[in-house]
């Protein structure tokens, strides 16, 4: 696990154009939210000084008692691969406090800290692999999404070089950018399923 300090990240953001940092943070039902900053805001947002309406995700706060703070994780820190010319974009996934600093009991990242403290107590080891399918459909005329899937390939059919291997090709190399280890990819069992 890289480990980064407030100066390693500022320096970062100034070395390689970085023009946006996401503060990323979760609601209770794990959908990926976001506040998006400029440099100008990465030092208060280091300071965890950056605020947001609680009010509005679900399962957080009434209105009355809507402001919420981000508090960046530091060793989040990445620059995303698909934006590499200039204005690149960058994030930090953020725990979610109160305005007076406590952790916010109903923040997801929160829980699962809590529940792996409690699993180490009692002697075990937490360890994930996901595994991500997907399929991919041609569009239509408009450019929509139909139900034509793109291939009729099966289990770990070897393809032509076409729609299926290209993008898994490039969300593979995306994810080692990130620092992934990608263990494999390949067609799935349906016509246009593929796992990574």
């Amino acid at each position: 696990m890289v480990h980064y300090s407030r100066q390693d990240i500022i320096r970062m953001v100034e070395e390689q154009d970085v023009r946006f940092i996401r503060l990323q943070f979760t609601d209770i039902f794990g959908i990926i939210k976001n506040i998006a900053i400029t440099p100008s805001q990465l030092e208060k947002a280091l300071a965890n000084e950056c605020m947001f309406d609680g009010s509005s995700i679900e399962g957080f706060a009434r209105i009355e008692e809507s402001d919420m703070k981000l508090f960046p994780d530091l060793n989040t820190f990445v620059i995303f691969p698909w934006r590499p010319q200039q204005g690149k974009v960058a994030r930090l996934i953020c725990d979610v406090h109160t305005t007076n600093g406590e952790s916010f009991a109903g923040d997801p990242r929160r829980v699962l800290k809590d529940v792996l403290t409690e699993a180490c107590e009692m002697g075990f080891t937490f360890n994930v692999g996901p595994e991500c399918e997907f399929f991919l459909f041609f569009n239509d005329e408009q450019g929509k999404p139909t139900a034509l899937s793109h291939d009729e390939g099966g289990y770990f059919d070897l393809e032509p070089i076409g729609q299926g291997e290209d993008v898994r090709r490039e969300i593979v190399l995306a994810l080692e950018d990130l620092g992934f280890e990608i263990e494999a990819s390949h067609h799935e069992v349906a016509p246009g399923q593929h796992e990574i």
